[in-house]
């Protein structure tokens, strides 16, 4: 499925920079926002890239997961062990938020599939607060690791 590319750049891009900061925060990985931004911006592009291709849907979400896991080593400097668990259970936490929040927020703005896929400015405004939530999620992750490390000082 296609992308638009206003979509891209307003829901894809934060959307994956949004996950790149919870895989490191769950991983345990400095916050650099510098590393972070890259990755969610490769993950963003290379998901929509996958979506041109006539490939079962579905499978982007895959390889894109497979893809955080390598650049969370490479880009990040995470250890192998933490990356692949922050690659999947920030994918597992991108889907249980779309779900739970495109689930909610529909019907309570009497929006359809359709018109989600049809309007690209209601398909981005719709999915911002799962992009906070991840956001808000990742930050409370990195404060409590923070807050553990310094008392074990």
């Amino acid at each position: 499925m296609k992308i638009p590319l206003l979509a891209l750049i307003f829901q894809g891009i934060p959307e994956q920079i949004a996950v790149a900061a919870l895989a490191f925060s769950i991983a345990n990985i400095t916050q650099n926002w510098k590393r972070i931004i890259l990755i969610g911006a490769i993950l963003a592009f290379t998901s929509y890239i996958l979506r041109l291709l006539p490939i079962t849907f579905g499978i982007h979400t895959v390889f894109i997961m497979g893809l955080l896991f390598v650049l969370l080593i490479l880009i990040g400097k995470g250890n192998i062990n933490s990356s692949l668990i922050a690659s999947l259970i920030s994918f597992l936490t991108l889907i249980i938020v779309e779900t739970a929040c495109l689930t909610l927020l529909m019907p309570l703005f009497g929006i359809t599939s359709e018109i989600l896929f049809s309007n690209t400015t209601i398909r981005i405004l719709i999915t911002l607060p799962q992009v906070l939530v991840i956001f808000v999620l990742s930050f409370i992750i990195f404060r409590i690791r923070a807050r553990k490390k310094h008392i074990k000082l």
